[in-house]
């Protein structure tokens, strides 16, 4: 029986360049930075409450109001903004989200402190808004 040597006669190449490996590692780098999303602040004043269409709350919310003032009432009951979390959970009754009625001229910082009292109480937030009149 015959025996074949298929040996070439050079030495396994024993050095790894990680020139190429950087590359990649750069490439998706600059990937993952210009698809991830970035949070925009605008700086425009707007106005809100009038929208196209507006859909019909179910009795699954809280409701939660915020009057001109920045005072707090849910349920039609007034209500501290310091005690707004404590307030909600105990009208809350399985109910796993809150609407929020605000006013035209209440502030983005009274919004804040109902999301901030829905978030610590695991429920959604929906911003209740009325239907503009067609011109």
């Amino acid at each position: 029986m015959a025996t074949f040597d298929f040996s070439t006669g050079r030495k396994a190449l024993t050095a790894f360049s990680l020139a190429s490996l950087t590359d990649i590692v750069l490439l998706l780098l600059i990937f993952f930075l210009l698809t991830s999303s970035f949070v925009t602040q605008n700086g425009l004043r707007v106005t809100l409450p009038d929208v196209a269409a507006a859909a019909p709350l179910e009795q699954l919310y809280v409701a939660v109001t915020i009057d001109d003032r920045g005072d707090f009432f849910v349920e039609d009951r007034e209500v501290a903004r310091d005690s707004l979390t404590a307030a909600i959970a105990a009208v809350r009754e399985g109910k796993t989200s809150l609407a929020v009625y605000a006013d035209r001229e209440a502030t983005i910082d009274g919004l804040a402190a109902v999301a901030s009292a829905a978030s610590a109480l695991d429920m959604r937030v929906s911003i209740a808004t009325e239907a503009a009149t067609p011109e």
